[in-house]
This record gives structure tokens, C-alpha cells and sequence, in this order.
């Protein structure tokens, strides 16, 4: 038996100066559903995320409120860990930048390993200094002098720190870019960061450590803390044992297949952490899939302006489940999208109480009454096509909708425009199209009656819910990355379970679980 192929996934690592967002539960589950896809189709997956910990922010607030660092961050990462469990997160590893006995000695080893190449500088570094995004931003990020996402002013700091020689790195970074060899989904970050790349210039490296004690020491200079480049991002490879005693990990799963990240630190993910591979001397990451914002009511996420929601209350009232759909089937994968209360009670209500949920009982107490379906001749299959066109995504030419059965309308077209979808990370796409059969079910048992055809036409109605049935559990199947839960419910509710298509013979209803009930507004 050969091994399997690996696959290494992550989302950033969201810093824990205040509590999750919804563009925090927008990127888990974005990554959820490409590392659960690629584990049904046989793939050795290793799901990374985890939180970054250090940093003025964090230092500085701590200090104003008089708390103790360690403390603070330990109960932020608690509550990171819930927003995980709500959203059923399959994650393998959790990986923490304070953590001094995993990510400490590999981050520290990285350094050297820069250090050695010639690529890090002892220099005085002016800047401006953005507290919002921990980092160093240009007059081009800024409005009149005020950062365009924080509304402040940053602090103009000029510093004695080390640097980091990312111009070294432009040629090669550009030539991985433009080849694919370090792949950017969509194609217009792509254009962008390329077009960042040629304005880059080497960046600082740290901080005094007299400003910023709360981090990683610099490797045999103790005046100095790392800055969050080498402490933060270089959590994908320490998380795996790089500069540990045991790699084993490391060398299996390293380079990433996969970063998940939001546009915001796109260049730190295409530009900065690319060149601090190549100075290491380690491959790229093969992809980085970018994702946009969740705006609120069409504004920007914002704690000043006080519209910040909190996805574990949305969890708590409606299922992890109804979120993860939300942000499936409303959220562009790759650009922003928005979020009220209103719209998504209307989304809950419509495509899952009213949608998903009436048809799978529907079917499931007219399986149940007729006394369970067994597999057709492939004739007999055939003889009840569909009689409404599907509205899907994507159109093939060559499949004729209207006559074409629902149980064969899974295997010409859905499961291979399914697996087109999620081969280029259109998880949007991908959830409408299953959500297109749903529909088209829907239509099906009305155009022909079925809850008539039962009393008046048994052995007919037997061969139409044997389509719809085999459809449902078919399209669980499909619908498992994406909402888990209720893949099973629908395995259950039919006597199936998740194997290869083609094995199911017999379909029986004993109990008929609600899938999403009803929420009192």
C-alpha cells in the first residue's frame, strides 16, 4: 500500500487583542471545508491554525490594565477555542506564539538561519507605526495622515533594530509568482501583489526590547525582541517541529499546499514570508487562497464604531451549521461580502428551515409511508426525468436538464462539476451547486405529484423517491465538507452512511430528525 498524498493547510493566526469576529469564523471555515474535501478524496491532511500572541498592542494593554500577559492571552484563546468547537472545526493542530517549548525554538532557529544567509542587518530603521495593524505602513495607507482602517494617526518611530534584506528576494519572488510555482488565488491579488513587489524594501526585523519585552527574544542579543515577521509567521513551519528535536512532521507535510488568508495580510503571505523562505533556504508554500471582508450592514468591521458581531452569539442561537451556510452561500469566496441580522434570519428561514430541512422530510415521510424504495432497473430510472431545467453555476452544454433523472443527473453532471469547483477553491460556487439540486427536487415532486402517486400509483411513486432519495443522500455526500452535521442527519434520516456512490440498494425511513428548526424572532 503506498501513501496517501499529503496536504497541508492553514488560516493565519488571528492576534488575540480582542475577541473573534466574524471574518475570523469566515476563514476557519473556509479552510475547514477545503481540508475536509481533501481528506474524502484520500489525502493525508494536516489542518494548522492557532494565535498570535505577542506584540506592542497586546504589551502595551496588559500594562495599561495592569494584568498579566500570559493570563490574558490564555483566556483570549479559550475563547478562539470555542468559536472552533461551535463551528466545527476539524483542525489538527493549535499552535501558540507563546509557547516556549514548540514555537520558540523554531522561530529563534529560523532567525540564524536568516542570519547565516547574510540577510539580516543591524540598522536604524524609520518608519511609521501603525498600533492597529502591529506593523510599519507607508503615506500610502493613510488618509490625510490617519490610517484608513484604524482611524489614527500613527506613530512616527525611528529606532536602532535589526532588518531583514527582503530586496535581495524581489527577482526570485516574482519569478515564483508569475511561473505559479507560488500560486495566488484569485488572479487579481495576484496582479496586486505583484505590483507591491516592486516597491518593496527590506523591513525591520525587531523591536527594542525596552518598548516590547512581551515576545521572543532576539537570538544573542537580548536588547532586542523579535518583530511579528519571524515571530508570527514562521508559526507554519515551527508548528510542524521545524528546529525541534523531532521534524519527522516537518518533512512530510512542509511546504504548505494551502495558506487560507484575508487580503489585509496578503503581502506579509506573498512578499515577506515568501523571502524569508527562499533566505532559509526552504521551499514556497504551493497556494495562497485570499479571501475579502465581512462588512456589517455595509460598513466595515469596526470596535470604534461599535458594529462588531460576535459569531459565537449567532452560533448560540442558531447552530454552528446555519453560519457556516451563511458565510458559504452569502460571502464571496474572494471578494467582501455583508452581513445584517435581518438577512441572515431571512437566509436561515428561506434556504435551510423552509428549504433543505422541509425537503429532506418531505421525502422522508413519503419513504417512510410507502414502506422504504429499493433500486430500479436503470430503465426505470430513466423513465422520470426532470421536467424543470436546473439552475446551476455552471452549464454544460452537453446535458440535456430536461430529461434527465435526478439520480443521473447526479452522476453526468453534478459530482464532476462539483470536484471542477472545489480543484479551484470556488467554495461559493461549489455550495450553490448542491443547493441547485435541492431546488430542483423541490420542482420534481411537484411536477409529478409524488404525494398523489402514492395512493394512485405505487410502484410508480416507488421508482420517483428512489431518485429523490438516492439525490439527498447523493448530494450529502457532496454537502460533508461544508455542513458536516447535516450530512449525517441525512445519512441517518435514510438508512445510508457516507460510503462509495453506487452501494446504496435500499432506502428506510425509521425516524425523521429536524435538520433546523424553527427560531422564534
Amino acid at each position: 500500500m503506498t501513501d496517501r498524498e499529503k496536504f497541508y493547510i492553514t488560516t493565519s493566526i488571528p492576534y488575540l487583542n480582542g475577541a473573534p469576529h466574524l471574518g475570523h469564523a469566515l476563514e476557519y471555515v473556509q479552510a475547514d471545508v477545503v481540508a475536509r474535501y481533501f481528506r474524502a478524496q484520500g489525502h493525508d491532511v494536516w489542518f494548522l491554525t492557532g494565535a498570535d500572541e505577542h506584540g506592542a498592542k497586546i504589551a502595551r494593554f496588559v500594562e495599561a490594565a495592569k494584568k498579566n500577559p500570559k493570563e490574558f492571552v490564555d483566556a483570549q484563546v479559550e475563547i478562539f477555542k470555542q468559536l472552533l468547537s461551535a463551528l466545527n472545526i476539524s483542525h489538527d493542530d493549535f499552535i501558540r506564539t507563546s509557547d516556549q517549548l514548540r514555537h520558540w525554538p523554531g522561530a529563534q532557529a529560523l532567525w540564524k538561519k536568516l542570519e547565516a544567509a547574510g540577510d539580516i542587518y543591524k540598522g536604524t530603521y524609520k518608519g511609521l507605526y501603525c498600533m492597529g495593524h502591529e506593523a510599519f505602513v507607508t503615506e500610502k495607507d493613510l488618509d490625510g495622515g490617519v490610517c484608513r482602517d484604524h482611524k489614527k494617526q500613527p506613530e512616527a518611530i525611528e529606532e536602532e533594530n535589526y532588518l531583514f534584506r527582503l530586496s535581495k528576494y524581489k527577482d526570485r519572488i516574482k519569478q515564483s509568482v508569475e511561473t505559479g510555482e507560488l500560486s495566488i488565488i484569485p488572479e487579481f491579488r495576484k496582479t496586486e501583489m505583484l505590483n507591491m513587489l516592486a516597491e518593496a524594501e527590506d523591513v525591520s526585523f525587531s523591536r527594542p526590547s525596552k518598548d516590547i519585552s512581551w515576545g521572543i527574544p532576539v537570538p544573542d542579543d537580548a536588547t532586542q525582541t523579535m518583530y511579528v515577521w519571524c515571530d508570527a509567521l514562521s508559526n507554519y513551519i515551527t508548528a510542524l517541529g521545524y528546529g525541534g528535536a523531532n521534524v519527522a512532521r516537518f518533512e512530510k507535510f512542509w511546504p504548505a499546499d494551502a495558506h487560507v488568508i484575508g487580503k489585509d495580510i496578503s503581502r506579509f503571505h506573498a512578499i515577506i514570508w515568501p523571502a524569508m523562505l527562499l533566505s532559509a533556504n526552504l521551499p514556497l508554500p504551493k497556494k495562497l487562497i485570499v479571501h475579502g471582508f465581512v462588512h456589517i450592514s455595509g460598513e466595515k468591521m469596526s470596535k470604534s464604531t461599535g458594529n462588531v458581531v460576535d459569531p459565537l452569539a449567532i452560533c448560540k442561537k442558531y447552530g454552528g451549521e446555519a453560519l457556516r451556510f451563511y458565510l458559504f452561500s452569502e460571502i464571496p469566496t474572494f471578494n467582501d461580502g455583508d452581513y445584517t441580522d435581518k438577512h441572515f434570519a431571512e437566509t436561515y428561514a428561506g434556504l435551510l428551515v423552509d428549504g433543505i430541512g422541509n425537503l429532506v422530510s418531505r421525502v422522508a415521510k413519503m419513504v417512510q409511508t410507502i414502506g422504504g424504495v429499493t433500486k430500479p432497473l436503470d430503465d426505470q430510472i430513466a423513465r422520470y426525468p426532470m421536467k424543470t431545467k436546473i439552475e446551476t453555476p455552471l452549464t454544460i452544454s452537453s446535458i440535456s436538464f430536461e430529461s434527465t433523472a435526478p439520480a443521473l443527473f447526479i452522476d453526468q453532471y453534478m459530482e464532476p462539476a462539483h470536484h471542477q469547483y472545489m480543484s479551484e477553491y470556488k467554495i461559493g460556487e461549489a455550495i450553490k451547486n448542491i443547493w441547485a439540486l435541492f431546488h430542483a427536487l423541490d420542482s420534481y415532486i411537484e411536477d409529478y405529484k409524488i404525494y398523489k402517486a402514492i395512493k394512485d400509483k405505487p410502484d410508480e411513486a416507488k421508482i420517483m423517491l428512489w431518485n429523490c432519495a438516492y439525490s439527498l443522500v447523493s448530494a450529502a455526500r457532496f454537502l460533508e465538507p461544508f455542513m458536516s452535521e447535516t450530512a449525517d442527519k441525512i445519512f441517518q434520516t435514510f438508512g445510508a452512511s457516507n460510503t462509495l456512490k453506487g452501494s446504496w440498494t435500499e432506502f428506510r425511513v425509521t425516524e425523521i430528525p429536524h435538520l433546523f428548526p424553527k427560531i422564534e424572532k
